[in-house]
């Protein structure tokens, strides 16, 4: 009994030692907790919303469809068809393999931009909203790149690529809209948008609520940049898929 009694008087004095330690353990230098982190410095908070924008900005600006185009030979691809820098022009100068690539990289660099930005924001607490800068980032680079004097693509691709990186669910209804589109019209431009309309509405109703937010503003921006297509599908002046420049 006497052992007994000294057994539970020494795990007494463990455990209140192991309470008097605890805030001492759980309590940073910062003053942060396991469950509270430190609040971030003016600093930090700069850090982790800019370096997202700047990276995604700078990866979603390269222009790969007009890269490509030159590399292969083809010539400036702004002076053929549309004007367009993207996978649907690249289309245009008979080359399939290097439409296929270009829409890809397009695509690809979304999809990386919003990775990025994910690692970036992650290290100061703020992953989403770094991932969601990014990806928004990566879509008005290549819609405006700095390189060609902000004048870019339609960013369908790019569009794409950041949704696949945030709710790849999203990216997958929208190509299958775009198929299907596609497929009934022959118009590309049409099936884009068709697909950039649905896609926020079905983000919302899977749950995906600040993902649906910025596809949203995407597709508003997409609708803009395809304004001149509007006129010519509504004049039934619109070149199908695969019209030759």
């Amino acid at each position: 009994m006497i052992k007994s009694r000294g057994v539970l008087i020494l795990i007494g004095v463990l455990l209140a030692d192991c309470a008097s330690a605890a805030p001492a353990v759980l309590l940073g230098a910062a003053g942060e907790t396991l469950l509270m982190p430190a609040p971030l410095s003016p600093l930090d908070t700069v850090l982790a919303l800019v370096t997202p924008a700047v990276l995604g900005y700078l990866l979603g600006s390269l222009p790969f469809g007009l890269l490509l185009t030159r590399l292969a030979g083809v010539g400036d691809i702004r002076a053929i068809g549309s004007g367009n820098i993207g996978a649907t022009n690249v289309l245009r100068t008979g080359h399939k393999g290097l439409a296929a690539v270009t829409l890809l990289l397009d695509a690809l660099k979304g999809t990386l931009a919003v990775f990025i930005g994910y690692a970036v924001g992650a290290r100061y607490g703020l992953a989403i909203d770094g991932s969601l800068i990014a990806g928004l980032a990566a879509f008005l680079g290549h819609i405006f790149p700095v390189w060609l004097g902000f004048k870019g693509g339609k960013g369908v691709a790019t569009y794409i690529g950041v949704i696949g990186g945030l709710a790849w669910p999203g990216a997958a209804i929208f190509c299958g809209v775009w198929l299907t589109a596609a497929v009934l019209t022959r118009y590309s431009s049409a099936s884009a948008l068709a697909a950039s309309i649905v896609t926020p509405l079905a983000l919302f109703a899977l749950g995906y609520v600040p993902e649906a937010l910025l596809s949203l503003l995407m597709t508003l921006l997409l609708l803009w940049k395809h304004e001149a297509n509007i006129r010519r599908l509504l004049k039934g002046q619109e070149p199908r898929i695969g019209a030759k420049a």
